[in-house]
C-alpha cells in the first residue's frame, strides 16, 4: 500500500490523503436500496388499503357523507325537459332524481379502488418471490433510464464557434535517425502503459501495474471516472496512436458520467479532465470532448459560491458542496488550486459563448490585485470566507507553482494582450528572484521556500518546472532581461539535473537540500522517492526549444533509460520508493500525469519544433495544448486586455 509519504504533494499534483476512501465496498448502501424497495411497496399497499377501507366501504355514516358531497353539484346543462331547473346555464339536479347514478359513480369508484389495491398487492408479492440479484437489476434499469434521460437533457448542441488556426498537430519526425530511435522508444513506452491500462485497469482511475488492478485516490472521489483514459489522449493523437485514441474516445461517449454522489479536487479535475478534453477537442475535432468538458465545467461553477468567490479546494459533483482540506492553513483554499484555472475557463467562455467561466476566473484575480503580499509575494493559504492570507508560507513549489504558470500563460494564450496578467507575472517573479533564489557554496542556483520570515533552503522535484517557465517568459519580460531569464532558466535546469545525477538510480527525489555539504541531494527518507514525475523532463523540453543546446537532448535521454530499466514493470510503469537504493521497492501506482505529461515532454524533445510550436499552442500545468486564441472573443471583452 502507498504510503503518504509517496503521494503527490503540491498545488500542480496535490495531496491524496485518503488512501482507502475509494476502496470500501459499495454493496451495503445497494442492498439497504433494494430493502427500503421491498418495504416502499408493502408500505404502499397497505396505504392504499387503508385509504379504500376508509372512504369507500360500505358503511352508512361514510355513505352519507359522500352523498352529502354529491348532492349539490353543478353541472352545465340548456335542457329543463327532464325535471330539473335551469338557472344560469347551469342544472340543479335534485337528490332524488338522480340518486341511483350517484350510487352507480360510488360503486364504478370503489371497485376502481379494491381493483388498483389488490394489482398493488399482487405487485408487491411478485417482488418478494424475486431475488436480490434480479430486484438490484431492476433498480439499476431504472437508474440507467434516468441516467439517459439526463445526458440528453444535458447534450443540447453548444454554439458554432470559429476555431483558432490549429497549427503543427501531425508528424515532427526528425531527419536524424538516432533521435528518431529515441522518439520511438518513448512511443513504445506509452504503449506500454496504455495497453496494461487498457488490460488490467480499463475505466478505474489510474492503474497498480504490479497488482495488475484499477487504482484511485481522494483526489478523484469514489467513482471510476477514467482519469488516465482522459489525460492521455492528447499523448495518443500526437504519438500518431489513432486506434488506441478512439477506444479512449469510445469509452468517454458511453461511460464517462459527471453525475455522480462524488467528491473531487477542483484543480485536479480542472486540469486532467477539463483541460484533457478541451486538448482532445481541439486537436481531433471530435464534438464529444466538447460536450463532455462543458458538462463537467457546469458541475465545478458550485465550489465557487463562497464569500469572496475564491473556489473551494473539493466539490460534490451531485449535490455541489465544497469544502477545504483539512489539512490547508485555517479552512484556506490553496493558491496553486484556485490560481489555475484560468487557462481552461477562457477556452469554456470562448467556446460555449457564456462569459460565467471566464467572469469567475476574472473575479479571482482582480481580489488578487487588491491584496496586500508581504515583501511582494503570494501566500500560498487564502480563506474563502475571509478573504484574508492563511499561513505566509510561499513556494514556487508544491501548493504555489502552477499560479505564476497561469499568468505567464494567460498572456501568452490570449496572443500576449492579457498585458494585466504580464505584468502580475513580472511583479511576481521580482519578487521570488529577490527573496527564494540563492546560490549554493557549490555553485548551484536554487528556489527556496519562504516560511514565515524564513528561507527554507530546500527545494522540491515540483518546483523545477520553474527552469521551463523562466525560459518561456524571457521574451518579453521587462528592461530587456530576456537573456538573463534564459540563463536563470538554465541555472535551474542544471540543478535538477544533479539532483538526478547524484542518485543511484539517476531519477530525481521528491526533494533535495541545500544546507551544510549537503547539495542537490534528499536527506529525510519520505523525501527520495520518485512517482514518475515529469517536471524535470519538462524544463528540458523548454529548454531545447529555447536554445537547441544538444545536452537537454542527452539528459532527457538519461532519464528516459533510467525510467524504463527501474520503472518499467511487465504491467505498465510504478513510481519507486528511494532513488539512493540500488534495489529499490515499488509503490505500484501509474500515476496518469506519467502518459499526460513526462511520455509526452520526452516525446516532444526527440520531434522537431514544428509538433506544437509554442507560437500557436499553451500546454496547461497537465502538458494538455490549448491554442492561442488570436481574436478577441466578445465573451472576453469585460477585460480592457482583450479589447
Amino acid at each position: 500500500m502507498t504510503t503518504p509519504a509517496l503521494l503527490p504533494l503540491s498545488g500542480r499534483r496535490l495531496p491524496p490523503l485518503n488512501l482507502g476512501a475509494s476502496a470500501f465496498p459499495h454493496h451495503r448502501a445497494t442492498l439497504r436500496l433494494s430493502e427500503k424497495f421491498i418495504l416502499l411497496l408493502i408500505l404502499s399497499a397497505f396505504i392504499t388499503l387503508c385509504f379504500g377501507a376508509f372512504f369507500f366501504l360500505p358503511d352508512s355514516s361514510k355513505h352519507k357523507r359522500f352523498d352529502l358531497g354529491l348532492e349539490d353539484v353543478l353541472i352545465p346543462h340548456v335542457d329543463t325537459s327532464k325535471g330539473g331547473k335551469n338557472l344560469g346555464g347551469f342544472l340543479i339536479h335534485g337528490q332524488g332524481h338522480d340518486e341511483h347514478r350517484h350510487r352507480e359513480e360510488e360503486e364504478r369508484l370503489r371497485n376502481k379502488i379494491r381493483a388498483d389495491h389488490e394489482k398493488a398487492l399482487e405487485e408487491a408479492k411478485e417482488k418478494l418471490k424475486k431475488s436480490r440479484d434480479e430486484i438490484q437489476a431492476e433498480i439499476q434499469t431504472e437508474k440507467n433510464k434516468v441516467v439517459q434521460e439526463l445526458k440528453k437533457k444535458d447534450s443540447k448542441p453548444l454554439p458554432p464557434v470559429p476555431l483558432p488556426n490549429l497549427i503543427g498537430i501531425n508528424s515532427g519526425e526528425p531527419a536524424d535517425l538516432d533521435i528518431r530511435e529515441k522518439r520511438n522508444k518513448i512511443k513504445e513506452m506509452m504503449k506500454h502503459a496504455w495497453d496494461n491500462y487498457r488490460q488490467y485497469g480499463w475505466g478505474h482511475n489510474e492503474l497498480k501495474p504490479i497488482a495488475r488492478k484499477g487504482h484511485s485516490t481522494n483526489i478523484f472521489g469514489n467513482s471510476q471516472m477514467g482519469a488516465t483514459i482522459v489525460d492521455a489522449l492528447d499523448t495518443l493523437y500526437i504519438m500518431g496512436l489513432h486506434d488506441e485514441f478512439r477506444e479512449g474516445q469510445e469509452w468517454i461517449d458511453k461511460n464517462l458520467d459527471f453525475s455522480v454522489n462524488s467528491e473531487v479536487s477542483v484543480f485536479e479535475v480542472n486540469i486532467r479532465f477539463i483541460g484533457g478534453l478541451l486538448a482532445a477537442y481541439y486537436l481531433s475535432g471530435q464534438e464529444v470532448f466538447k460536450i463532455k468538458a462543458v458538462q463537467l465545467a457546469g458541475k465545478l461553477l458550485p465550489a465557487f459560491n463562497t464569500p469572496t468567490g475564491i473556489p473551494w479546494a473539493m466539490v460534490n459533483l451531485k449535490s455541489g458542496v465544497g469544502r477545504n482540506w483539512g489539512w490547508a492553513s485555517a479552512g484556506s483554499s490553496i493558491l496553486a488550486e484556485f490560481g489555475t484555472l484560468h487557462m481552461e475557463f477562457v477556452h469554456l467562455s470562448y467556446l460555449t459563448g457564456d462569459p460565467v467561466y471566464f467572469n469567475k476566473v476574472m473575479h479571482i484575480r482582480k481580489l488578487l490585485q487588491k491584496m496586500d503580499r508581504p515583501n511582494g509575494l503570494y501566500p500560498n493559504y487564502l480563506n474563502p470566507r475571509t478573504g484574508r492570507w492563511g499561513q505566509h508560507h510561499t513556494s514556487v513549489g508544491g501548493l504555489g507553482d502552477s499560479f505564476y504558470e497561469y499568468l505567464l500563460k494567460a498572456w501568452l494564450m490570449s496572443d500576449k494582450m492579457d498585458t494585466e496578467a504580464r505584468k502580475m507575472y513580472d511583479d511576481a517573479i521580482e519578487a521570488i528572484e529577490k527573496h527564494l533564489i540563492r546560490k549554493s557554496n557549490g555553485g548551484l542556483t536554487f528556489i527556496g521556500e519562504w516560511k514565515n520570515g524564513h528561507l527554507e533552503r530546500k527545494m522540491g522535484h515540483l518546483t523545477c518546472f520553474a527552469g521551463g517557465m523562466f525560459a518561456l517568459g524571457a521574451d518579453g519580460s521587462r528592461d530587456d532581461k530576456a537573456g538573463h531569464y534564459l540563463q536563470l532558466g538554465a541555472e535551474i535546469a542544471h540543478t535538477c539535473h544533479e539532483s538526478y545525477d547524484r542518485t543511484t538510480l539517476k531519477l530525481g527525489p521528491e526533494a533535495f537540500k541545500f544546507d551544510g555539504g549537503v547539495e542537490a541531494v534528499a536527506v529525510r527518507q519520505n523525501e527520495k522517492y520518485y512517482i514518475l514525475r515529469p517536471e524535470v523532463i519538462e524544463t528540458y523540453w523548454y529548454m531545447w526549444r529555447f536554445t537547441h543546446d544538444p545536452k537537454y537532448r542527452q539528459w532527457g535521454w538519461e532519464a528516459a533509460q533510467a525510467i524504463d530499466k527501474y520503472c518499467r514493470v511487465s504491467g505498465g510503469f510504478s513510481g519507486v520508493k528511494d532513488v539512493y537504493s540500488s534495489s529499490p521497492t515499488y509503490d505500484d501506482v501509474q500515476q496518469s500525469f506519467f502518459l499526460a505529461e513526462t511520455l509526452k515532454y520526452l516525446y516532444l524533445l526527440f520531434s522537431n519544433d514544428d509538433l506544437l510550436p509554442l507560437d500557436n499552442w499553451v500546454f496547461n500545468t497537465e502538458a494538455h495544448p490549448l491554442p492561442v486564441l488570436h481574436l478577441a472573443n466578445a465573451t472576453l471583452s469585460g477585460n480592457p486586455a482583450y479589447r
